[in-house]
């Protein structure tokens, strides 16, 4: 194998949201050995960045689901973004069944509800940690803001109307299935934009070209590296893409059913260092 893409949320990142030490070292193994390494994430950079940063990892990044990819250095070296028609029609959908929702944008992310931005991602925290620390996951909430990931807004409207502004995904959440149900019906019936999620709780649309699985094609591409020399790690639905358009598909023990369908084979979960048993495992192989 000559390229690893991985995923963040779910995968590479564990539910106390850290990069483990022995993921970490796993990846640097896999570049020491001459793989190409490629976090694919539906974060934006900023958000993706800082935590990779933090673990020592040195990578390109598909960030927004396929929006944008970076390279090491963070410089942008493609991006996708929505079309004005295709964001108010999503909009709409979303306000209909009042999801609260994100805007990932060329410029970051935005909010326009602090106490909503910080009460979903408690909850989402909360029901991943093993250890439920209520204070520290608060201070990791509420670093989104304080580190700039997340910016506050009044009104989405003033980065619609923004020429200097690209749109790159609307990410909603909420913790009614029904309602998290009906929107995905309804959005589907859009031509133009591809409709995924990263957890259970959320729905991530973006335009049709930045899906993950056309972006690691186009990234390898770039690199004279086939597809077939690709393996794709990931636990959820935005990473159904990069598993139909890779040589291996490797999903997460913690990945629903309806992922693990679409893999070659199942690793750990992400609070037993799956990754790095994926890699260990590809290493092992070529070495043998």
């Amino acid at each position: 194998m000559k390229c690893i893409a991985i995923d963040m949320d779910g995968t590479l990142v564990n539910s106390e949201q850290v990069v483990s030490k022995e993921n970490a070292d796993a990846i640097r193994a896999a570049q020491q050995a001459g793989i190409e390494v490629v976090i694919a994430t539906g974060r934006s950079y900023e958000e993706a960045k800082y935590v990779l940063q933090e673990a020592g990892i040195d990578t390109h990044i598909i960030c927004v689901n396929g929006s944008e990819v970076r390279n090491p250095k963070g410089d942008r070296l493609s991006s996708i973004s929505l079309d004005t028609t295709h964001i108010k029609s999503v909009q709409e959908i979303f306000q209909h069944y009042d999801l609260y929702f994100e805007v990932y944008t060329n410029k970051g992310t935005y909010s326009n509800d602090y106490d909503k931005a910080l009460a979903v991602v408690m909850d989402i925290y909360m029901s991943a940690s093993l250890k439920n620390d209520y204070e520290k996951l608060l201070e990791g909430a509420k670093e989104r803001f304080e580190k700039g990931n997340v910016t506050l807004v009044d009104t989405y409207d003033v980065l619609y109307d923004d020429q200097n502004i690209s749109i790159y995904k609307l990410l909603a959440f909420s913790f009614d299935e029904e309602k998290l149900e009906k929107a995905k019906s309804d959005l589907a019936t859009f031509e133009g934009i591809a409709v995924s999620s990263s957890g259970k709780e959320n729905i991530e649309v973006n335009d049709l070209r930045a899906q993950k699985g056309m972006a690691l094609a186009e990234f390898v591409k770039e690199r004279n590296i086939d597809l077939k020399d690709t393996v794709a790690i990931g636990d959820n639905y935005n990473d159904v893409s990069m598993f139909k358009k890779a040589g291996k598909a490797i999903a997460m023990g913690n990945a629903p059913d309806g992922v693990k369908i679409y893999s070659d084979e199942v690793t750990g979960t992400n609070d037993e260092d799956g990754v790095a048993q994926a890699i260990l495992a590809v290493l092992s192989k070529q070495m043998a």
